[in-house]
């Protein structure tokens, strides 16, 4: 698998995508390993759930594991992909397999939603996915796991790729081609080209609130500005009315003076 861990201003070369590196989880699911793409496809059926459904390619080795914690997230380099959403997931623990039916033992997942987009501009080039950690939701056998442990960044001991129904929402044929998954420092991904979905709204108001904000304090400063220029010029108006009167007190003038004599 052509995980690079990649700094802040150069990146290290990708390895070759190998089949050995990858396993399905189900039998719904391929992973055609070719020297510069991965390609996850298959066959979503859910009719034989009754709406549920999932189909998952995951890393192989117990053993391995990857210590991700001077980074700020994980980038998806998407070569091509169709219409329907995936799901990043990480594992920071792997438990022994239950020696009564040699299953392995459910663990936490960290999982993160994606749909990738293609602009008319962008879709020779691909497109990417910034996962960030913050971005991870904590699962359990399928269900949100509430008041979990923070993921353990310096122990990743397992990836996966995910298609599912999402509860009936999609099924049928889907193909997710990526060229690699990477470690970044910080995002390399540019507004217009996130993922769709909240993402994409969250970088939009993002952006809309961050304008609203830089006019607002513009025009804040402006208007202290002209405050303190006001206020300054009344002040030396003032001043200057002060200083008179204290002259006219202190040292009458000659006319005056004349005219009380």
């Amino acid at each position: 698998m052509p995980l690079a861990l990649r700094e802040a201003e150069k990146s290290t070369p990708y390895r070759s995508w190998k089949a050995e590196d990858w396993t399905a989880s189900d039998d719904r699911s391929f992973l055609e390993c070719h020297n510069s793409t991965g390609r996850f496809h298959g066959n979503l059926d859910i009719q034989t759930l009754g709406g549920a459904g999932f189909a998952s390619q995951r890393t192989t080795g117990e053993d391995r594991s990857w210590d991700l914690s001077a980074y700020a997230g994980i980038v998806l380099d998407i070569a091509e992909a169709d219409d329907k959403r995936y799901t990043f997931i990480l594992k920071d623990e792997l438990l022994p397999r239950n020696p009564d039916n040699g299953r392995e033992q459910a663990t936490i997942s960290w999982e993160y939603d994606f749909k990738p987009c293609f602009g008319e501009s962008s879709l020779e080039k691909g497109g990417l996915v910034f996962v960030p950690w913050s971005g991870l939701k904590p699962t359990y056998r399928g269900k949100e796991k509430e008041h979990a442990d923070p993921i353990n960044l310096k122990t990743i001991k397992r990836m996966s790729i995910m298609m599912r129904s999402f509860f009936g929402d999609q099924e049928g044929p889907f193909s997710l081609t990526l060229r690699s998954i990477s470690a970044a420092t910080s995002s390399p991904v540019e507004p217009g080209r996130l993922e769709q979905g909240a993402a994409r709204s969250a970088a939009s108001n993002t952006n809309r609130w961050t304008w609203y904000r830089q006019s607002f304090t513009v025009s804040c400063i402006i208007a202290v500005a002209h405050l303190r220029a006001r206020f300054a010029c009344d002040c030396t108006i003032l001043r200057t009315s002060q200083q008179f009167a204290s002259s006219l007190i202190s040292s009458p003038s000659k006319e005056l003076k004349g005219r009380t004599e």
